[in-house]
């Protein structure tokens, strides 16, 4: 079978029988097509041609891309060959052995206190800003995912007791303490919360301007927002917040399981990786203000 035929026949097994969406569709067919123009200019026109050498070239050939994209590639083409196997078009699966690289672990980013001050100093005149506070104030101070924050109700609060009710990942459930700032935040946010509703009931703890809950995208436009007005790195995340709040503890001698409870971690291992974020800010303040670190 030629190539080009045996592709079209993988990419519509993948969107009639795996439901793929359009965009990991489209993404599929790049990779191939870029697979195929490397074996056609070695001269491989049909699938009985590639042999495992082939495939190694090709990776080799794409050595300066970034590793993830590499990865990404080796993926979509070992796709492509347990199909041609399992479909008997090929009685062997050249793909099978050949190791994906490695990626590189990319550690977390966080602020310094200094620019979580300067993020959460927002002055209080619309309920908006109130709203706004309120979630970034809970973001940080108990750690939470976007998803987290948002998929918040009115009942996950418990203010007497000062804690809140996380629904997280695998719907897992787990109790975070409340911090002073939180909780004063929060009260001042529910004597404004009825302003937003639009005269409709809503039970997510955080409603947009439309009374409805807070969707990921307006949290993230609002941060972006927010970034803009206080002279602060663009590229923070939401989720700069939660490494944010690991690193804070942990750098102040916080207990690696206690936080592995408050982020809700499965396995410790995760958590772990903040302790190498705070090894690295050590060196990095030795080397920068140490007077016997540099000659």
């Amino acid at each position: 079978m030629q190539i080009e035929d045996a592709i079209e026949d993988f990419i519509n097994y993948c969107i009639f029988e795996k439901g793929l969406s359009d965009k990991t569709k489209e993404s599929y067919k790049n990779d191939l097509k870029v697979y195929q123009e490397f074996l056609n200019k070695n001269n491989i026109k049909k699938i009985s041609g590639i042999k495992s050498k082939h495939i190694k070239d090709f990776l080799k050939e794409r050595s300066s891309e970034e590793t993830t994209t590499i990865a990404h590639n080796l993926t979509v083409i070992k796709n492509f060959h347990k199909y041609l196997l399992k479909e008997k078009l090929l009685q062997k699966d050249v793909s099978e052995f050949i190791e994906r690289p490695r990626l590189k672990k990319t550690l977390p980013k966080s602020l310094s206190i200094e620019d979580v001050d300067k993020l959460l100093d927002i002055k209080l005149n619309t309920p908006f800003d109130y709203r706004n506070k309120a979630m970034l104030e809970l973001m940080y101070g108990c750690g939470l995912r976007v998803s987290e924050l948002i998929n918040l109700e009115i009942n996950d609060i418990d203010i007497i007791n000062c804690q809140i009710r996380i629904l997280g990942k695998g719907s897992k459930e787990r109790d975070i303490p409340l911090g002073e700032y939180s909780i004063d935040y929060l009260k001042k946010y529910l004597n404004v919360r009825n302003s937003l509703l639009k005269n409709k009931p809503c039970n997510k703890l955080f409603v947009n301007n439309h009374g409805n809950g807070m969707t990921r995208q307006g949290f993230f436009k609002n941060l972006k927002k927010l970034l803009k007005e206080k002279n602060l790195n663009p590229n923070i995340s939401p989720h700069t917040l939660r490494h944010s709040f690991a690193t804070h503890l942990l750098n102040r001698g916080a207990d690696l399981r206690s936080i592995q409870e408050m982020l809700g971690h499965s396995d410790i291992s995760t958590t772990k990786i903040y302790t190498k974020v705070s090894d690295e800010k050590v060196i990095e303040d030795y080397n920068n203000y140490h007077l016997r670190s540099n000659k």
